[in-house]
């Protein structure tokens, strides 16, 4: 089958990259479009895949994204016409739902974030299939129109799915220049190009690195997401913090730190899953999944800088994690699509 998978974000590459190698591995013609946002494009390059960059990203207000939007799908529906298309996979994508939807592919969107208002009502609507965890109810998505037999439930993380085989690459701390010795902390900056935050910068972040860069047992590396992020941070000339100015394995860093403070919800999840304690500084409504991984103690909220506790992790963590088999997600997502032996 001919597949057109789009990725719109960072998180997006990691999550669809074992879906997409499964596809290929089966015989499949993947084609796949990007959205140049924050490390999105390095880490196809990084993967070494060959994709076309179409669109840009329209900023923090509704207006400029609107905007955006409007020409990247007007983009793709010109390089998806013609292509003859079977199916089409993207996870978070506004835009290859509705593509899709006026160019007659069946598509599948995947999520695991419920608030993101605007976006899944749209997708809710245009896409052929959804494919969210089981944490997050039914009842908080029919008003996107998300319903079986549309609507279609996995089992578990997503992480636990991409993160099945993985192993830990020493490489990530010899490139950062991190010593293996100290405590490792990691910070990962909220996305202050998203709606819900509309451009702002979290309060907590300047006092925590301060604070975190007095600890003379520990190394903090931070992972803006923007250039003008890393650059305030780097401003700030705090000792034993490492700003990172390019996209890196942060997989294997997230493994190798012994905490996790983010503003991202797929690195808390990463954390959650490889055994690593996480806090989250996430400004927006948590979602289902957070608020699963909170009652079972395996994410916290911080509230003050003071709360983090910087101690070693156990050594057996990531090896303990639970482990999913990717060709089940894929089975969800592309019923009737083949995922053996090409």
């Amino acid at each position: 089958m001919r597949i057109w998978v789009d990725f719109t974000n960072t998180a997006h590459v990691i999550v669809l990259r074992p879906l997409v190698e499964l596809l290929e591995r089966a015989g499949h013609d993947v084609t796949m479009t990007a959205r140049p946002l924050s490390h999105t494009l390095e880490l196809l390059d990084d993967w070494g895949h060959p994709y076309v960059a179409l669109g840009r990203h329209g900023g923090a207000d509704r207006l400029g994204k609107a905007r955006a939007a409007a020409g990247r799908v007007t983009q793709m529906l010109r390089f998806g016409r013609g292509r003859d298309f079977d199916r089409a996979l993207a996870h978070g994508s506004t835009d290859l739902p509705i593509a899709c939807r006026l160019l007659g592919i069946p598509n599948t969107t995947m999520f695991d974030y419920e608030w993101a208002v605007l976006q899944h009502h749209m997708n809710g609507r245009l896409a052929t299939r959804v494919l969210v965890p089981e944490a997050i109810p039914e009842d908080r998505l029919a008003r996107y129109g998300m319903r079986p037999p549309k609507l279609v439930h996995y089992p578990g993380l997503k992480e636990e799915y991409y993160l099945h085989d993985f192993e830990p690459d020493p490489c990530v701390l010899e490139d950062l220049g991190v010593d293996r010795d100290p405590i490792l902390c990691v910070v990962r900056t909220a996305p202050s190009y998203a709606l819900y935050l509309g451009g702002s910068e979290n309060p907590l972040l300047p006092p925590l690195l301060r604070r975190l860069s007095q600890r003379e047992d520990a190394q903090t590396v931070v992972l803006p997401r923007t250039p003008e992020q890393a650059s305030a941070i780097a401003a700030l000339e705090l000792p034993r913090v490492v700003v990172a100015r390019r996209a890196v394995d942060a997989r294997s860093l997230v493994a190798f730190a012994d905490v996790l403070v983010s503003a991202g919800g797929t690195m808390n999840r990463e954390a959650a899953v490889l055994g690593t304690p996480v806090w989250s500084i996430f400004e927006g409504r948590l979602g289902a999944v957070d608020e699963r991984l909170l009652r079972e103690g395996r994410l916290r909220v911080l509230d003050r800088p003071e709360a983090v506790t910087l101690t070693r992790k156990p050594q057996d963590a990531v090896a303990a994690r639970v482990r999913r088999d990717p060709a089940d997600l894929l089975a969800l997502a592309l019923p009737g699509v083949s995922a053996g032996p090409g």
